[in-house]
Order: C-alpha cells, then structure tokens, then sequence
C-alpha cells in the first residue's frame, strides 16, 4: 500500500514527514487554494520536504494541446524528472492528452474518476495511476468501495500495470475497507494520516509500558 498525503499544507506535511513513511504528495485546485499559495510556491515548499518523493500536480487547461504543453511546462519548471505526475481529469481531450504524454515519457494520474470504465479507459490511454473518489461516490448514494474494488479486479484481469489510487475520505474505515479491496494506493487528508496510526489501546498499553518498567531498565544509553 503506498501512502501518499493530499494536502498543501507545509505545516502538516512537515510533521508527517517527520515519521509516516508517505510516498509522495497529491494536490489539486482546491487544495492550492485552502493552502493560500499559487502554484510555484506551494510546489516549491512541498519540494523541500518530501524529498524524492511523488508529486502529482493537476493540470488546470481543458484542451489537449493545452494539457499537453501545460503538463510539459510544469515537469520542466520543477524540475523533478519521474516524480512528477500529471494529474489530468478523465474528459475527452483528458484521456487525449493522456495518450501524447505518456508517448512524451511523462506520468499520469487520472483523476475524477467515478465509474469503472471511467478508470479503464485511463488504464488503456497509458494513466500511472487512476484515483477513484470514495467519499463522493458515497455521498450520492453510490458505492466508492465497491468501485474501488471493480477497478482493482479490472486492473488485475486485464494484467494492466496502472496502479488504483483510491482518493476522497472522510472515515478510516473507507481507507481501510479501500486496503482490502486490494488498492494500490491511497490519498489522504492530514488528519486522517494521523487517525490510521492512534488507538485509545494503544495508548494504554504504552502507558502501561513505562510505569511497569520505569525502575527495570537499568541500562544507560
């Protein structure tokens, strides 16, 4: 299972950085924008911190040529060689662009994706990875797991070597029921990250821990 955290936020990823071993970095609009940085900065400031890690950065233009030339710019500008990704949605012109950049060596990520057909033909126009949105699925009363899961299947079957980046969470649970079903990956907010890795029993039993060994551990270190 690869973790990556979907954020721009330098604070968060500083500190998860610090101990959670994420692969990389997903952002999009949206999240630029609750970050309050334009593109160049917030790239930049991810940059410093994960290192050689991925990072997936979506393409605002809506034409294929425009995506294409967009794509190549940011690759060019960040200079980060195979760790970047280009985020495209799955329109038309998106999985047109999909193609020539994936001819042009360049990585993709599918984003948007709903459906399963939506993340196969990604798969067939040369997509990296394909991130289907769990929590948007389930809120239209759809099904985000059991979508996940299709692709997955379909991924496997066709013995495709695209990578299923399950993305949009709102519980632990989805992440966890998404691992199951066998995704490759997943995207994840910050707070999230952290909920994956507590447990009130934990705790205790770390609690527990020190006040049995406090005057055991004659050791110096």
């Amino acid at each position: 299972m690869i973790y990556m955290a979907d954020t721009a936020d330098i604070e968060a990823l500083k500190e998860l950085y610090d101990f959670f071993p994420l692969e990389g970095v997903t952002t999009n609009p949206t999240i630029l924008k609750n970050s309050g940085n334009k593109l160049s900065v917030a790239i930049d400031n991810i940059l410093k911190i994960v290192g050689h890690g991925m990072i997936h950065v979506q393409v605002m233009s809506e034409e294929a040529s425009d995506i294409v030339r967009e794509a190549k710019t940011y690759k060019s500008f960040f200079d980060i060689g195979d760790n970047f990704y280009a985020k495209i949605p799955v329109t038309p012109q998106g999985y047109k662009a999909m193609s020539i950049l994936k001819d042009a060596g360049i990585n993709v990520t599918a984003t948007a994706i709903f459906t399963q057909q939506q993340a196969l033909v990604s798969a067939k126009a040369g997509a990296d990875f394909v991130a289907p949105y769990v929590s948007r699925l389930d809120n239209i009363s759809s099904h985000g797991i059991e979508v996940v899961r299709d692709i997955v299947k379909n991924m496997t079957d066709f013995k495709l070597p695209t990578k299923v980046l399950a993305a949009s969470f709102k519980t632990v649970d989805q992440i966890h029921r998404v691992s199951m079903n066998g995704s490759h990956s997943a995207t994840v907010g910050p707070d999230l990250l952290m909920q994956l890795i507590k447990h009130p029993m934990t705790d205790i039993s770390v609690k527990t821990f020190i006040e049995d060994g406090k005057d055991l551990y004659d050791i110096s270190f």
